[in-house]
This record gives structure tokens, sequence and C-alpha cells, in this order.
């Protein structure tokens, strides 16, 4: 369920209060304002239900798995069996993780936060405020469908250029200027 309107502390007391009747976490951190939680069906209403009477908006998301909640646990397994055996090279350019919001470029320690990832937190906010204030970026590109990440981008570091490339005409015209 995505809550509106509120900072990830009320978030947390939010997905708190639905725990008690099931799993319940915060997921995503998108930015001041939309906030993710994620758990079992039960917890989840639970923590909509105590959303709307702190007043947040809160939206019933139709997923389908409780996505970077404990209850991914099986999958996170599953990737680190999967990731065990997989050669993992120190990256030339360091990724941001999800989970940490810092750069990694060390096979053990991307392997390691892949697997974490899974069930953990996605520090989408702090990810994009590190990028653009630590690590120097002043352009993100999306390419895909749609704008909602380049939006995002845009709410955590409003002087950074945010792009969203829709059509593979876009990305070309791209490529040529940069």
């Amino acid at each position: 369920a995505r809550i509106g309107k509120v900072d990830v502390a009320l978030a947390e007391e939010i997905a708190a209060k639905g725990a008690e009747a099931g799993p319940c976490v915060v997921a995503n951190d998108n930015n001041s304002g939309n906030v993710v939680i994620s758990g079992s069906k039960a917890g989840v209403d639970a923590a909509l239900a105590y959303a709307k009477e702190k007043g947040a908006r809160a939206i019933p998301l139709n997923v389908s798995a409780p996505f970077h909640s404990p209850l991914m646990q099986p999958a996170a397994d599953a990737m680190a069996e999967a990731l065990a055996s997989a050669t993992i090279t120190p990256l030339l350019v360091p990724v941001v993780a999800n989970v940490t919001a810092r750069p990694v470029n060390e096979p053990a320690s991307v392997r390691k936060l892949l697997v974490e990832q899974v069930t953990g937190r996605v520090c989408w906010r702090e990810s994009i405020e590190w990028m653009a204030k630590e690590g120097g970026v002043t352009r993100f590109v999306e390419v895909g469908a749609g704008k909602q990440l380049s939006g995002m981008v845009k709410r955590n570091a409003p002087d950074a250029e945010a792009l969203a490339l829709n059509e593979p005409g876009e990305l070309e015209a791209f490529a040529k200027r940069v």
C-alpha cells in the first residue's frame, strides 16, 4: 500500500500498528509523502485502517507479492543460492545499492546486497539524495515506459535534470547529444 502525505517516521508507526495483525513493514521510501508498506494482507489492511485514522492518504497497490518484506525470505534464499555460484567481478562503475543508499563495487558486497534487497527496504529517496549531493550526479535518465521514477527524482533532487525516455527515437536522440 502507498501511504501519502507522511514522512518515514509516521509510515513506520503505521506499519508497526499493522504488524499487530500480521507482518507489515515500510518497503519503499520513495520521497517525502510517498512511502510504501508491504506485508501480509491482514497486516497491510490493519495499517491502511490506522493510516486513515491518522489522516494519511493510503492506497492499496495491486501487486503480486509482499515485495521488500520479510515474507520474501524464500525468494532471498533462492537468490543467495543462485548468486553463490555466479561470478561477479569488481564493478568498473559503482552501483548505489537500494538497501544502503551508498555506492558498492566489491563483488562480495554486491552479492550480499542483492540478496538483502529482496527483503529489505528500498531507500530510493536516500539513494537519489546521495547521488545528487555526494555522488555529483546532475542528470538522471529513466528508460522505459512512463516517467514515475524521473518524477520522484525531481522531488528528491530538485536541482538535478531528470529525463524520461520512453520511445526508441527518444533514446537514439539522447545518445547522439551526449
